[in-house]
């Protein structure tokens, strides 16, 4: 469930002004997409939004992410991904994304510092600690947070394998319905924090 607190544009840490829960249904994707690729046009914009998913070692959370947004928005999002650090390709990330239909067997950890050139329309950190350690970024890009919970740090506790990977099944679906709003809910200056189960 997504906890929505509207913030002003541009403002990361400001006080909430409006908490309610996200509304389904609230637009035709299909339109949506329209919209932005028509703005984008008139702006002289590139078609694609170059998105960075941003978390601490870009193991699981950002490739998930990253995973999705290409399979999902691949039309309008050229997604990447990396980390503060780099703590090598999750595993179990890979292998309840597999169950899902998408590969990102072929991904593997980046730091930051390899994607630097890159101009980015928007950074999306996936964790607090990426977002509390995110570098200043220069030119037009945006930031936005949304936190989900680790799934290896979930898992240290699992009795079973079972278990474990039912921590990693929920933060990868949580992190799809997140992918499934873009890119509109970034032009909505929103700050979400995913409260999820533990």
């Amino acid at each position: 469930m997504f906890n929505v607190i509207k913030t002003p544009e541009g403002n990361e840490s400001g006080g909430a002004a409006v908490k309610g829960r996200r509304q389904a249904g609230s637009g035709s994707p299909a339109a949506e997409r329209s919209s932005i690729k028509k703005n984008r046009e008139e702006n002289g914009m590139a078609e694609k939004l170059k998105v960075l998913f941003l978390c601490t070692g870009n193991s699981c959370r950002s490739q998930m992410a990253e995973g999705w947004a290409r399979f999902l928005k691949g039309d309008v999002v050229e997604p990447y991904s990396a980390g503060i650090e780099t703590h090598g390709l999750n595993r179990n990330a890979v292998r309840v994304m597999a169950e899902s239909g998408v590969d990102i067997g072929n991904h593997r950890s980046k730091h930051l510092d390899e994607v630097k050139n890159v101009q980015f329309d928007w950074v999306i950190t996936v964790c607090d600690a990426a977002n509390e350690s995110c570098p200043v970024f220069y030119g037009k890009v945006r930031r936005f947070h949304v936190s989900f919970d680790d799934p290896p740090k979930l898992a240290e506790g699992a009795a079973t394998e079972e278990e474990a990977l039912s921590h990693y099944r929920r933060v990868r679906d949580e992190i799809r319905r997140f992918v499934e709003t873009l890119p509109g809910r970034l032009s909505e200056g929103a700050y979400i924090r995913l409260q999820g189960k533990g």
